[in-house]
């Protein structure tokens, strides 16, 4: 294991060459305005740099693209940005997944798979700590650069509510507002976290009116099924952001949203309102992230995934 520093980061990536930056599986806001930032800053730097996932982009975030396409060309380096373990690469695994030289991180539960990592553990985004990484590096920021870091602090932190969220993810973000007035920094906002659908509220709706409650109202379950995309005429990869739905009944501890991304595959999300370290439950189920929200990927039928979820959780729970 290598732990590396914010000045370390930043030298190796002023003389790497040729990137390939990798996202994990399923990009949320702040894996995506990482990977898009850095491939910006270090072309501002004259070197050639492209983003890789194993999914593609939602479409919300098309407003974080470059201008400039993508080139093909072999990895001079490979980074990974906000991917805590190698097995989130998806499909990309096998081609990259022991070649990583630099992983930027702030999963608690990353597993140290890259060559170097940078982890900032106690910061609310892998865009908080790539903020001090430009900084460092003395890059000027341009428009683009401060949206794709914006909407990775603004989304790991549910526009800055919830408990992960650190005085620097005010301060940078405040940074960012001052030096960029011109960003509409309100619509980044209603894009993220207001604007659904029709189809998505049905499926919402349909989901919230089959929410389970167990384990004496403490924890929730809400599952996205293929069935409820379907019925709802929504499509899977719009279904991002669910994972508030499982926490909003009062007096719920755990709140659980189980997507189905393919028959018998459900990809799981936890979530604690409070003192429940749901990466250590996750860690027991294959997976990982925070303190506060974390997630891991479980096989089976609705039956079989609520029992080993319920039975995990239980432990946690106990008075």
């Amino acid at each position: 294991m290598n732990r590396i520093t914010v000045a370390q980061a930043a030298a190796f990536l002023q003389t790497c060459e040729d990137a390939h930056i990798l996202l994990h599986r399923a990009p949320d806001g702040d894996c995506i305005g990482a990977g898009l930032s850095l491939q910006a800053v270090l072309r501002s730097l004259g070197k050639r740099a492209k983003v890789l996932c194993a999914d593609p982009i939602p479409p919300r975030f098309s407003y974080l693209l470059p201008e400039t396409p993508e080139e093909d060309f072999p990895a001079g380096c490979v980074i990974a940005v906000d991917v805590g373990a190698a097995s989130l690469f998806g499909s990309l695994e096998e081609t990259y997944g022991s070649r990583v030289q630099l992983c930027i991180d702030h999963h608690i539960s990353n597993t140290f798979y890259a060559e170097q990592v940078l982890l900032e553990e106690n910061a609310s985004a892998a865009c908080e700590v790539l903020y001090r990484v430009y900084r460092e590096m003395g890059v000027p920021f341009t428009e683009q650069i401060a949206k794709c870091l914006y909407t990775g602090m603004a989304t790991d932190t549910g526009c800055f509510k919830y408990s992960n969220t650190t005085p620097e993810a005010h301060i940078y973000t405040a940074r960012l507002m001052q030096d960029f007035p011109a960003i509409r920094y309100d619509l980044i906002n209603r894009e993220m976290f207001d604007v659904k659908s029709p189809a998505r509220i049905r499926a919402e709706i349909a989901m919230l009116s089959n929410m389970e409650y167990h384990l004496d109202g403490r924890c929730t379950i809400v599952w996205a099924t293929l069935a409820v995309c379907r019925e709802n005429g929504v499509d899977e990869k719009d279904m991002e952001g669910l994972t508030s739905l499982s926490l909003q009944p009062d007096g719920v501890e755990v709140g659980i949203t189980a997507r189905e991304r393919e028959p018998g595959v459900f990809k799981v999300s936890l979530r604690s309102s409070d003192s429940v370290n749901v990466s250590a439950l996750c860690a027991q189920l294959g997976g990982g992230g925070h303190i506060r929200a974390a997630g891991c990927l479980l096989r089976g039928t609705m039956d079989e995934v609520r029992r080993r979820l319920l039975d995990t959780v239980s432990g946690a729970l106990s008075p």
